[in-house]
């Protein structure tokens, strides 16, 4: 279905772009630093299936349906934001106590926070839609499915990178939650983290 070549160019783009520090990576490290790397695993896995969504959309047209109604790009990034700076202030909130946060946070409410913060990042399913397309051939079959494909190696390739960026970010926060005058530190840089991914969605964006 796939020219050999065209592939392995795409599998090589997308390790660079999931080796990249952005959103997903530094939420995955706010997390990592908040629950350790149990925490940071979690949420890679709810942002690996909100990028299930995004493939599914893309593939299927919905996504472009973003970048024609402004009023619906709109919508779907304020809720995102918001979200993300609720977490981030949340984290600030109960700075200190990350024992006592832990214990009331459920292994599902992690993996959910990070399934809705990507599939409510309209700019995420807005790159799917212009990414997976280049590396499709009306000629080898089913567009849609090419799609479906190329994301499902997306999706493996940036869920491996994310929970190495876990085990990394998980490592740092139990060595440093052994002092605990860092413990604080490194919930308010969690919630600080969150906070700017949320300022940052926050701001004015094009959707084209």
């Amino acid at each position: 279905m796939f020219d050999l070549t065209m592939l392995a160019v795409f599998l090589t783009a997308t390790l660079a772009l999931n080796l990249s520090p952005g959103p997903d990576v530094f939420y995955v490290l706010a997390n990592s630093a908040r629950h350790g790397t149990r925490g940071g695993v979690l949420s890679t896995l709810g942002v690996s299936a909100g990028v299930v969504v995004h493939t599914v959309l893309a593939a299927f047209g919905i996504a472009a349906l973003l970048a024609v109604h402004r009023w619906a790009f709109e919508a779907v990034r304020l809720l995102g934001a918001l979200y993300l700076i609720w977490l981030g202030l949340s984290a600030w909130r109960s700075a200190g106590v990350a024992a006592q946060a832990q214990a009331g946070v459920s292994p599902w409410q992690i993996v959910r926070r990070g399934f809705v913060t990507n599939v409510l990042n309209p700019k995420v399913g807005l790159f799917f839609l212009a990414f997976l397309p280049q590396f499709t051939d009306p000629e080898r079959g089913s567009v849609a499915l090419q799609i479906l494909i190329l994301g499902a190696f997306f999706i493996c390739s940036g869920t491996l990178v994310n929970a190495g960026y876990a085990l990394a970010g998980g490592w740092v926060s139990v060595t440093l939650r052994r002092e605990p005058r860092w413990q604080r530190r490194l919930d308010q840089l969690s919630g600080s983290i969150l906070l700017l991914l949320g300022l940052r969605l926050l701001l004015p964006q094009r959707c084209t």
